[in-house]
């Protein structure tokens, strides 16, 4: 006979609900340096809120940013952030598998496309060159990230 089909003892109830408690997320188990990390993860929201409309600024690394934030200063903006329709699926995509969607990537590329037009316009030269390589680097990075799979 296994001992599951015995109720649980005291002791073990105990260690059981002590287990999920500690797993349970609450303010006071977030730590000292909770009010900066929520800041950060405000900033970073921010920048990628701003990113959807300035071409160059990036919208994606700056959400996922936030949320990496948010899991050490807010669990509440950090479920916030899963649930947004716009937001949670490149989230739980790059948490899940370090992936990217194909859309995301091609978004990506012509803000960058745009930004370095922009910028071969109104920066000197030397600035256009050092943005363009940098959104070069940052575009090869991008598109050898998987894509999700499908669910």
């Amino acid at each position: 006979m296994s001992d599951d089909s015995f109720p649980p003892d005291d002791a073990a109830r105990t260690r059981r609900n002590a287990l999920s408690a500690s797993a349970t997320p609450n303010a006071a188990k977030l730590g000292p340096l909770r009010w900066l990390w929520l800041s950060l993860a405000l900033l970073a929201l921010g920048l990628g809120i701003v990113g959807i409309f300035v071409p160059g600024l990036p919208t994606v690394p700056f959400v996922l940013l936030a949320s990496f934030f948010a899991a050490r200063g807010s669990h509440r903006l950090h479920a916030w952030l899963h649930r947004h329709p716009a937001f949670g699926p490149m989230i739980r995509d790059w948490e899940r598998e370090g992936s990217v969607s194909r859309r995301a990537k091609r978004i990506a590329l012509a803000s960058m496309l745009v930004a370095s037009l922009v910028m071969l316009i109104f920066a000197p030269v030397w600035g256009w060159a050092i943005g363009t390589a940098c959104m070069v680097v940052v575009a090869i990075w991008l598109w050898r990230r998987p894509e999700p799979l499908p669910t």
